[in-house]
């Protein structure tokens, strides 16, 4: 049995290894490490893949190269070629998100026998290690189980027997763990064993070995957002509780680095388990460096030439909460986050110094990356590596063919969100009218006394432009009107995802008071920066798209729901002129609302919207039901059409005018077709910003 080096270097040190007999062959003399030996490695991070393999969207039926693994392989073989000791991670998110994830999980689930797209393709890659996201959970226990090779030890959870195509890499996830167990359903944490070439002080080479200790955290919301799949199968804690729990373990085992695999944000906010974005708080439990994920941001900022400017998010944070966004530090802890969809490789370049018998992180010699495909020359995007497509060529065909499978219904508009946050409700409006038939129905032909005591209650609707740039300026919904070359049949199986991108959301509905639905409306208006009209500088609209699901437009039939927002204000006081049926709404008024599990969960933080509220709890994904209403229209009419499923706009700002100009980022090109949906605040298209946004004027006084 071999002993760790460092422990045998040690262990000579101190006089400590036994030799044997007078007769026994002498063990080879094993060198020790001299203090002040360095090793320099990185941690190359990966996640919220998204199951973006290729650089192509389903959805539009076309090559996108600013994303995709495949060019992320580029990347990371780019990084192996600069530092020789390295470990490639995956901070989860990984399995779902596009047509590919939904066609391989749900329409058509890959057998047992077989390996998911995107493991093919990480295995290949020679992924050291990885953690889970929360849409990891979206598909269920069972599917999980099978596609990880893993027994959860969940009762009624069954792993099909022999061994299924998985990750050739090994996972762990160390704060989720079974109801009836106790016990954590994946290893809470590994040690990696790995030999690294180091410089002694007098500048010789020296091969020694450490153990890399990996662990990894989901939000405790998956509770939450996949109750369906999870309650009562598994329970969450809190992040720090976890890793204080785990990481004196880790060191005791011989962990020489100990790495936190975070799929969580930053909020430096107090502390408590049920943080959705509890990261900053494991930097005060040891760890030596910390991956994060699931806010699909950039950290720390680019250094390309033109890179980005640093997410509002980040600049906003107190010195106080010692955040720092341009080297990647948290609390002296070095940090990274690679955006998502595999648009960004993480690079933390560690230099260890070997001091008093242990290897310690040295912060002065250690730098952090979040690497773009930009990074040689700020302008030209990385090639894709060419080995990743034969990889996954059956499966991508696939998918294309799936996408194109016909609706049979027809537009006779564009339905787009470029400018849905400037009044455009084209890519919006039928999807609250989906949700708002649905709902309707259910109530009206519930055999349930209860249900049907609601009958009386008006039903509104509300949804997300869950596709409005988050991930950058080709992340937009965008259905073309009628046939085309592309869609020679009108609508197709790839459109009502466009429409609702989330397949794993399950219709729920919720009983409210008018006063929860402008608490509602106000946590949704946070989305916007606040405007100064005195201000003769540039102002952005909207800041920042990271939590753009959480804007919720809400919908009423022949628009009975109509409300302003008033961008002047400070978050929480924007809504005015809230009316139905032409009558101010009173907080005491009664409403039903449409919506989907995440929000009616909790999802979003909406004040009081908490599932306590919850009076429908429907079988269908929201993204199916969208489908099946499209289906309906078809058989009824063939089309939808503007007038009827597109230019009910519920909402509008307040009227001011404004000293200097006030911005919208978008997509570039589209300035036509905001005038054409008469979105008339919109006036002019500027040039691009460092993230490829074109620069939208937006006239707040019309």
């Amino acid at each position: 049995m071999k002993l760790n080096l460092v422990m045998l270097a040690a262990m000579s040190a101190a006089g400590l290894v036994a030799c044997g007999g007078d007769n026994a062959p002498s063990a080879p003399a094993v060198p020790a490490i001299p203090e002040g030996t360095t090793v320099t490695l990185a941690l190359l991070e990966t996640t919220d893949i998204h199951a973006n393999v290729m650089s192509y969207n389903y959805y539009s039926l076309a090559e996108d190269t600013s994303l995709g693994l495949e060019r992320t392989a580029a990347l990371v073989k780019a990084a192996r070629a600069e530092n020789p000791n390295n470990l490639l991670l995956d901070d989860g998110d990984t399995i779902q998100g596009t047509l590919l994830g939904d066609l391989q999980a749900v329409t058509k689930p890959i057998p047992c026998t077989d390996t998911l797209a995107v493991h093919k393709v990480m295995n290949a890659m020679k992924y050291d290690g990885g953690g889970f996201g929360n849409h990891e959970f979206n598909y269920g226990l069972p599917y999980l189980s099978q596609i990880t090779n893993t027994d959860f030890g969940i009762p009624g959870v069954t792993k099909p027997s022999g061994t299924c195509g998985a990750p050739a890499f090994p996972l762990v996830l160390t704060n989720v763990t079974g109801v009836s167990s106790g016990k954590p359903i994946v290893q809470p944490y590994t040690l990696l064993p790995r030999t690294f070439s180091a410089t002694q002080p007098d500048g010789a080479k020296l091969d020694v070995k450490l153990n890399v200790g990996i662990m990894s955290f989901v939000p405790p919301q998956i509770l939450e957002w996949d109750q369906k799949n999870l309650a009562g199968k598994v329970a969450v804690t809190g992040v720090q509780e976890a890793a204080k729990q785990y990481v004196p373990e880790m060191r005791s085992k011989g962990a020489d680095l100990v790495v936190a695999l975070s799929h969580g944000g930053l909020d430096p906010s107090t502390y408590s388990p049920k943080m959705e974005n509890g990261s900053y708080h494991l930097t005060t439990t040891g760890i030596d460096a910390l991956l994060i994920g699931h806010s699909h941001l950039i950290f720390p900022k680019g250094k390309e030439t033109g890179a980005a400017a640093l997410d509002p998010s980040f600049a906003a944070f107190p010195a106080s909460a010692k955040i720092d966004a341009i080297n990647g530090f948290v609390n002296g802890v070095p940090t990274v986050m690679a955006q998502s969809w595999g648009r960004r490789l993480g690079i933390i370049k560690l230099t260890l110094a070997y001091t008093g018998g242990k290897w310690v992180v040295q912060p002065a010699k250690t730098t952090v990356e979040s690497r773009g495909f930009k990074y040689t020359d700020g302008a030209t995007n990385i090639a894709a590596d060419s080995s990743v497509a034969p990889l996954i060529a059956t499966e991508h065909a696939a998918t294309i063919a799936y996408a194109k499978q016909p609706l049979g219904v027809s537009t006779d508009f564009e339905m787009s969100s470029y400018f849905s946050l400037a009044g455009d409700v084209s890519a919006i409006q039928l999807v609250n009218q989906a949700q708002l038939a649905y709902v309707k129905n259910f109530i009206a032909t519930s055999t349930d006394a209860t249900i049907a005591s609601y009958k009386n209650i008006p039903v509104i609707s509300c949804s997300a432009p869950f596709k409005a740039g988050r991930n950058g300026p080709s992340d937009f919904t965008d259905v073309a009107p009628g046939a085309s070359a592309a869609a020679p049949v009108g609508l197709q199986v790839r459109n009502p995802g466009d429409l609702y991108l989330y397949s794993n959301n399950n219709l729920q509905a919720v009983k409210i008071k008018g006063s929860d639905l402008k608490a509602w409306l106000e946590t949704a208006a946070k989305q916007f920066g606040q405007i100064d009209p005195a201000k003769t500088t540039e102002q952005d609209l909207v800041p920042s798209y990271g939590t753009i699901y959480n804007y919720d437009v809400f919908y009423a039939e022949n628009n009975a729901l109509t409300y302003q927002i008033d961008v002047t204000k400070p978050a929480g006081s924007r809504i005015v002129n809230l009316t139905y049926l032409g009558k101010a709404v009173a907080d005491g008024d009664d409403f039903i609302v449409a919506t989907n599990d995440y929000r009616a969960g909790g999802g979003g933080a909406v004040p009081g919207i908490d599932g306590s509220k919850t009076i429908i709890k429907s079988p269908d994904a929201n993204q199916t039901v969208v489908s099946n209403y499209l289906s309906a229209q078809g058989t009824a009419t063939g089309k939808v059409t503007l007038a009827g499923n597109g230019s009910a706009r519920s909402w509008s700002f307040v009227k001011v005018a404004t000293a200097g100009p006030v911005i919208l980022r978008s997509a570039p090109g589209h300035l036509a077709l905001a005038k054409s949906s008469g979105i008339t605040a919109v006036t002019a298209e500027g040039g691009l910003d460092a993230s490829g946004f074109a620069k939208y004027t937006i006239d707040l006084s019309k």
